[in-house]
């Protein structure tokens, strides 16, 4: 589930008081980032993506030594549709990505009173929506399973999902608040607790598998959740301290700030709708399909997004406030020339990235995942899936940067009227090639459907600030592709000459790291020598201190 977190109802969050407002430089200095700034902040953010991301991997690996690709595990998968559905529409993405530039536009006014306001009205009125809806979906749990989310599910495993469900849709109300207090963080150039907060999501989720599953089987993974979700509100409240946030218990639904954060979540709603039906579909579908499948589909989901969480997502949430700002100042400019470094950056992480992942994916999957309960069959089940998720990998790392330059644009509609018919095809095509490819065919349905969408974008975006430097973006792009063929020719390569089959898991471990190393080396050096724009501030996310 998407993380995020919630606050408790005092009427002033602990912390020194709120100083003199300060003129209308000084937040401005606070609201966008400069160079040096930003490169600072999407390192922190980049750095504890990473540690998400191998605490999430780690997490997996306990999951799948555990239950492999099990009947129990593609339950507790199918329970976790109808709660992040839920997070998503009312409390998620949708509420981020209203409720930032708002908070935004009031901070870099300086009018910090009025933005904590902001922030409180928007937390009562989404807690008190979360808890209702929660409720009543506890009551209608039962039907939900067994006519919509796993009609394929033999009655037993429709019982476990629709308890599994109740509990998790705890955890639901919690992640709710916590995330709009993560908004609120980022929205004031805070970044260190909110990216830090999924890391302790992720450990509690592997002690609930390694401490509680021998005893108390799947529902030791839930209570890890249910743990998680509150550790990881816990871990941001620090953070409101230091920005010194102060919280009302209020609820006022015609505050003109609520009300822009409502208008423009109208269309993110019904956006992240569709996105949250192609999971329910593939639910569905899969829920059909040999059993493991839908296992399968959830390990390779999480393969892809470990590079896309660390090179693009990362990057993304560092940036977000920044374009909100330099919006909210007129600096359309400033956004088109951010927007355009940024997006060279991304490909110049991910199109070697790509590459690696559909090139190592059978080692990989072998050596992080195969063992106990997770057999050769899984690899083989999960293998067959990422490298159609490995083909969609470049397009969802820009669209997460596309999608975030629209919004602090204030522009909801156009990424929602784009995504809705990325995921209309996107389930269209599922029902059509799952019947050719099985699982398989819902991964590739998702990266054709994301390639779409990706390119839309940019091209809509592309009219909104101005157009492109495509001058400069075509002879980045030359070279970067020049630099990952070659890499991708040597690491071919390396895996004809050190084959896995019949090898030992250390040899495994062996081809599978020493391959990453020398295509990261060979990529560089190529990009090196073809004078590669991206790598000197590329290099510099890696360097920067401040």
């Amino acid at each position: 589930m998407s993380e995020a977190q919630q606050s408790t109802p005092q009427t002033t969050i602990p912390g020194p008081p709120v100083p003199t407002e300060p003129s209308l430089t000084e937040p401005a200095r606070d609201a966008t980032l400069s160079g040096r700034r930003l490169a600072s902040a999407a390192l922190v953010v980049m750095l504890f993506f990473v540690l998400s991301r191998v605490t999430g991997l780690a997490r997996e690996i306990v999951i799948g030594a555990h239950f492999g690709t099990s009947l129990e595990l593609d339950a507790y998968l199918a329970a976790f549709r109808v709660p992040d559905l839920l997070f998503q529409l009312v409390a998620g993405g949708a509420l981020g990505s209203a409720f930032i530039p708002t908070f935004a536009l009031h901070w870099a006014r300086a009018q910090k009173a009025e933005a904590w306001l902001l922030f409180s009205r928007v937390l009562n009125l989404m807690t008190l929506l979360l808890v209702v809806i929660a409720a009543l979906l506890m009551v209608l749990a039962g039907p939900l399973v067994h006519w919509v989310i796993a009609p394929g599910f033999s009655p037993a495993q429709q019982v476990i999902t629709t308890q599994l469900m109740r509990w998790m849709l705890v955890s639901t109300v919690v992640f709710g608040a916590s995330g709009l207090i993560m908004g609120a963080l980022n929205a004031t150039q805070h970044f260190l607790l909110p990216a830090a907060a999924p890391v302790f999501y992720n450990l509690a989720i592997i002690l609930g598998a390694w401490l509680l599953t021998p005893s108390f089987g799947i529902f030791g993974l839930v209570i890890g959740v249910v743990v998680g979700a509150v550790v990881h509100l816990l871990v941001q409240l620090p953070g409101l301290w230091q920005v010194r946030a102060r919280y009302s218990l209020t609820l006022d639904v015609q505050d003109a700030g609520v009300r822009e954060v409502m208008r423009l979540m109208g269309p993110r709603v019904l956006g992240l709708f569709f996105v949250q039906m192609h999971f329910v579909v593939n639910t569905i579908l899969a829920s059909g399909l040999t059993s493991g499948s839908l296992s399968a589909l959830n390990y390779a989901w999480l393969l892809m997004l470990l590079p896309q969480g660390i090179f693009a997502q990362s990057i993304a949430t560092a940036i977000f406030p920044t374009f909100a700002a330099q919006v909210s100042m007129g600096q359309v400019d400033t956004l088109r020339h951010t927007f355009g470094q940024i997006l060279r950056i991304i490909l110049f992480f991910t199109i070697p990235a790509a590459l690696v992942l559909y090139l190592l994916r059978v080692p990989l999957i072998t050596v992080l995942f195969q063992r106990r309960e997770f057999t050769a069959e899984s690899t083989a089940l999960v293998s067959y899936a990422l490298q159609f998720y490995a083909a969609g990998l470049i397009a969802h790392a820009i669209v997460e940067i596309a999608v975030r330059a629209f919004y602090a644009l204030h522009d909801t509609w156009t990424p929602v009227v784009v995504g809705v018919g990325a995921m209309i095809l996107n389930i269209g095509l599922s029902f059509w090639w799952v019947r050719l490819l099985g699982h398989g065919g819902l991964a590739l349905a998702n990266s054709a459907a994301t390639t779409l969408e990706m390119i839309l974008l940019l091209w809509l975006l592309r009219r909104q600030i101005g157009g492109f430097d495509w001058q400069r973006f075509g002879a980045s792009l030359w070279r970067q592709a020049v630099a990952a063929l070659i890499m991708g020719a040597v690491l071919w390569c390396w895996l004809r000459w050190l084959p896995i089959d019949e090898a030992s898991t250390a040899m495994i471990g062996f081809i599978t790291f020493g391959g990453i190393v020398i295509a990261g080396g060979i990529y560089l050096a190529i990009a090196f020598l073809l004078r590669s724009a991206e790598l000197q501030p590329a290099l510099a996310l890696l360097r920067r201190r401040r």
